[in-house]
């Protein structure tokens, strides 16, 4: 082997190395708590609400994903709430009081949540009528030309 594949298999290894590093740190590790469950499906309620809120301290986690103090709180707020007897609805309005309508990842429809709602669909819809209304427009265009125009288009294609 000479010195330049050496060299070339030394970078190799240094950019996997540092790259692996990368990904390391990139890995959050999930929140574990043991929590004791009557039966499956107040285990899979809890799962699910927990899916469903939002962190109030995180930027876009859940609860579930969330490290964070305030979502190991709001994790045990919620099984609490369902050792109670508390329906899902009453939990989700629970902490839609106390955090207000950030916490929700699928924010009820209401008036001050219509354009986060319909605002896609709208501008989707202002895109096409403006394409539309374009291509209609230099339609017209082509379509117009005067006579001297038309006699000048007859001259060109006879030569």
């Amino acid at each position: 082997m000479n010195r330049l594949s050496i060299a070339k298999s030394q970078w190799m290894a240094i950019l996997t190395l540092i790259f692996a590093a990368m990904a390391a740190m990139s890995i959050q590790a999930s929140p574990i708590d043991t929590y004791e469950f009557p039966d499956e499906v107040m285990k899979k309620r809890f799962a699910e609400l927990n899916y469903e809120l939002r962190c109030p301290k995180c930027q876009n986690q859940n609860l579930a994903d969330s490290n964070s103090p305030i979502a190991a709180d709001l994790r045990k707020e919620v099984y609490t709430m369902l050792l109670d007897g508390r329906s899902d609805s009453e939990i989700m309005n629970f902490m839609v009081e106390r955090y207000g309508e950030y916490v929700l990842y699928r924010p009820k429809v209401n008036e001050l949540t219509y354009a986060l709602w319909f605002g896609p669909a709208a501008f989707v819809l202002i895109g096409l009528i403006v394409v539309i209304s374009l291509l209609r427009k230099k339609q017209r265009q082509t379509k117009a030309l005067s006579a001297e125009q038309q006699k000048q288009l007859e001259d060109i294609l006879k030569d």
